[in-house]
């Protein structure tokens, strides 16, 4: 895909605006953007990440997106690069059809952009004043809101330069996003604009800022483009060859939003586990469950992983302990939880295994691939294959290779795995909204807390239930219905799928926002019966881990507090900072050693 393939859409989207800012309607505010900027907090600048473009991790972007690590790309990572750089210079010497380059793209693919050597002085002028004319008008890009978070644009960038490796980036190109990310220039992107399939208009803000076109935040502090590039000392980029495609072909934006939601969800997963094992000792539950043995019985990896887990977390409770008054079984809800839990962690597994090998493989168009022969493969020596065939000169040093037109920009299977994810969060949230309301029940708790507390105790505990947790249960309950798959023809019908990444992947990282809301007014549930729990016996054992994420809580939420004490805001959202402040891996960390992950292929000929 190319930009020049959403020109339609950006032309619809330009008369929507139009139409709306002049109907009968209020001033156009649908769109506006009042969100603040979310800068990063530099906690790892002292370290950096080595970029190979074979082993980049989930977590290490996340180091350099919100945490300002550096970035160096490796000696290999450069080679790679500077190799198909050359041979794309080389192929268009011998007059092969590249996609993109000497070729148009698109509708234009086969429009002939020039012929023969690329460095010719006649072909250089051409393709530089092409290109920086292509770079600046990248900052027109896209459509609003802006993007305010600055750690999923540095994921963007960080994640294009890894997968850049691969592309036939000019070294000038490949060194000015290192620069970027390591001087802390951050270009302002739009967040819309994009089919999910090639974020083209997402990196062409970013590309704008190169070249010191538009605006872009300088350590936290917006300002012109090419203010920004001249305080951090970094000259202006004067792109040449296929720069431009190099750059903004990639689904980077899809990736790091991925990248992302892996981070925040894997710790809502560890918080939702801890609850769990709290609601267990709040409820004086019958563990028997995910015991050993009844898991033995059913042996999927993640959900017997899950059941251990928890099981580890109330080792050592009283729920060992002989309780008459203990009944014999939970709800549903209670019993069932290790397997939705399971669930959503094996589905978190799989999306993590995409991502590391999408963030670390080529979903570029055309592919550039040094090295190859026609004898490295059986069909790359007939006829069809042979014209795509670069023999190899000066311009590539010697070395031989093939251009290829492809689809690698298709970004599945992971947007599927981006909404199995959120379907599975989607089917644990309707456990956690349900466990709270069963404790309403004194059927299952076999008490009130009328019988164990007075008057004066109730009055001062925390509040929790209520219409809230339904609320956001019916909003997080939406999230579980799919997008519905797309196949708009446009431009001329050549770009006749999309793929929603954009949409997916927002929806997934607010699906788990709202699951943390949700698990908060669990929390609080949780917390309140396991206090009625200690008063009813104070002996009672909790377990470490669950005393001690106790503990804590009661450290900004108290038991007893009069109602002129109590924080003049939702104890819900109190009790998510402290979520969000303190990760669950803080009381409990190790336990059960998880499934092991499949082995990932090298991206890359071997």
């Amino acid at each position: 895909m190319s930009r020049r393939d959403t020109y339609p859409i950006r032309i619809f989207l330009t008369v929507v605006a139009v139409t709306f800012l002049f109907s009968s309607a209020p001033p156009a505010t649908a769109f506006e953007d009042t969100g603040k900027y979310q800068p990063i907090s530099e906690t790892e600048a002292e370290r950096t990440i080595t970029l190979t473009g074979r082993d980049l991790t989930y977590q290490q972007v996340v180091e350099i997106a919100r945490n300002g690590a550096r970035v160096e790309l490796s000696p290999e990572a450069r080679r790679r690069s500077a190799d198909a750089y050359g041979l794309l210079l080389q192929g268009a010497a011998e007059n092969v059809t590249i996609y993109w380059f000497n070729r148009g793209a698109g509708d234009q693919r086969e429009t002939v952009i020039f012929s023969g050597d690329p460095t010719t002085p006649e072909n250089t002028k051409l393709l530089k004043d092409q290109q920086l004319a292509r770079f600046k008008d990248g900052v027109r890009d896209g459509y609003g809101p802006e993007i305010r978070e600055e750690a999923l644009v540095r994921a963007i960038m960080a994640i294009r330069a890894n997968t850049m490796s691969y592309e036939a980036a000019s070294p000038p190109l490949t060194q000015i996003l290192v620069d970027m990310l390591n001087k802390r220039v951050t270009p302002v992107v739009q967040s819309r604009g994009t089919l999910g399939e090639g974020d083209l208009n997402t990196l062409g803000n970013i590309g704008a800022a190169m070249v010191g076109e538009g605006d872009a935040y300088y350590r936290g502090v917006r300002m012109p483009a090419s203010q920004a590039l001249a305080q951090a000392g970094i000259k202006p980029l004067e792109p040449f060859a296929a720069d431009e495609a190099a750059l903004i072909s990639t689904n980077a934006y899809a990736q790091a939003q991925a990248v992302l939601l892996l981070e925040d969800s894997r710790r809502l997963l560890e918080w939702t586990d801890l609850v769990y094992a709290m609601d267990l000792l709040g409820m004086n539950s019958s563990v028997t469950p995910i015991s050993a043995p009844v898991q033995s019985m059913r042996p999927y990896g993640w959900l017997t992983w899950n059941a251990a887990r928890i099981m580890d977390m109330i080792r050592g409770s009283y729920l060992f302990d002989e309780d008459a008054a203990r009944i014999i079984q939970d709800p549903e809800s209670m019993r069932a939880s290790s397997q939705r839990q399971g669930s959503a962690w094996q589905a978190w597994a799989d999306l993590r295994d995409s991502v590391s090998l999408s963030i670390n493989s080529s979903d570029h168009n055309p592919a550039t691939i040094p090295g190859l022969t026609p004898e490295s493969s059986w069909e790359l020596s007939t006829p069809q294959f042979m014209k795509y065939h670069v023999k190899g000169g000066k311009l590539s040093g010697g070395k031989s290779g093939y251009i290829f037109s492809n689809a690698n920009w298709d970004p599945y299977p992971l947007a599927n795995q981006v909404e199995a994810f959120t379907l599975a969060l989607t089917n644990m949230g309707v456990v956690i909204a349900q466990r709270i309301e069963r404790f309403k029940n004194p059927f299952f708790t076999v008490v009130k807390p009328a019988d164990v507390l007075n008057a004066e105790t109730r009055k001062n505990a925390p509040t929790f239930g209520g219409y809230l947790p339904t609320d956001l249960w019916q909003e997080l309950a939406e999230m579980g219905t799919p997008v519905t798959p797309a196949g708009q023809a446009i431009v001329s019908t050549v770009e006749d799928l999309q793929a929603q990444t954009r949409i997916k992947t927002e929806r997934a990282r607010k699906a788990v926002d709202l699951s943390f809301e949700l698990l908060a007014h669990d929390l609080l549930t949780a917390s309140y019966w396991m206090e009625i729990r200690k008063i009813q016996n104070p002996s009672r054992n909790f377990g470490k881990a669950p005393s001690e994420a106790l503990a804590a809580l009661r450290q900004v939420v108290p038991w007893q507090q009069s109602a002129q004490d109590r924080p003049k805001r939702p104890i819900g959202m109190v009790v998510y900072d402290f979520m969000q402040a303190n990760p669950a891996s803080k009381f409990y960390a190790g336990g059960p050693k998880p499934p092991e992950g499949r082995p990932l292929p090298k991206a890359g000929p071997q």
